[in-house]
């Protein structure tokens, strides 16, 4: 699991990479920002089902309840601007790392799956965070898409707060 947890956060680096050195326009934007609320929805509600702690199920719960909010905003706001989120490689990877991810969760159990699950999700967001900082905002030609990112921009270093609380915690 080592290894997968390594391959994941090299994924992350790769696409926060990726999302800095390309000048993105709006419709990609729109596509990162929807994946990657989907990957953290998606690995939030196999957490929901396998984590041991409830300290863990209960921040799986809350990582579906507001990424699905954040999609959500994000989809009536490309709606509203008849934009349709355009794939690009950020996306993409975004994806597949998911994917990956979710493999390689579905293999562990008990304790292990609930320190591997908060490991990912410490480092996601602060990959997350940084693309947001550094490529997203700075990006964001549309005002109200800037302000979607800028709104949702703290809670994501919340969740990572909180992750980086349950690491700790589990660590012991």
């Amino acid at each position: 699991m080592k290894n997968a947890g390594i391959a994941f956060a090299g994924a992350l680096c790769l696409m926060a990479g990726v999302a800095m050195a390309q000048a993105l326009n709006d419709a990609q934007i729109a596509a990162i920002t929807v994946a990657a609320n989907q990957v953290d929805i998606d690995a939030g509600n196999l957490a929901k089902s396998k984590a041991s702690s409830k300290e863990v199920k209960d921040f799986a719960q809350k990582m579906v309840t507001d990424h699905t909010g954040v999609n959500k905003a994000a989809g009536d706001l490309a709606k509203k601007l008849n934009m349709k989120p355009e794939e690009n490689p950020t996306s993409t990877s975004l994806k597949t790392g998911g994917e990956e991810n979710i493999k390689n969760l579905k293999g562990l159990k008990g304790a292990a799956f609930d320190r591997a699950y908060i490991d990912q999700e410490v480092t996601y967001h602060q990959t997350v965070l940084d693309t947001i900082d550094k490529s997203l905002i700075p990006n964001a030609k549309n005002e109200e898409l800037k302000a979607l990112l800028t709104k949702t921009r703290p809670a994501i270093a919340d969740h990572l707060e909180h992750a980086k609380k349950l690491q700790a915690s589990l660590g012991k």
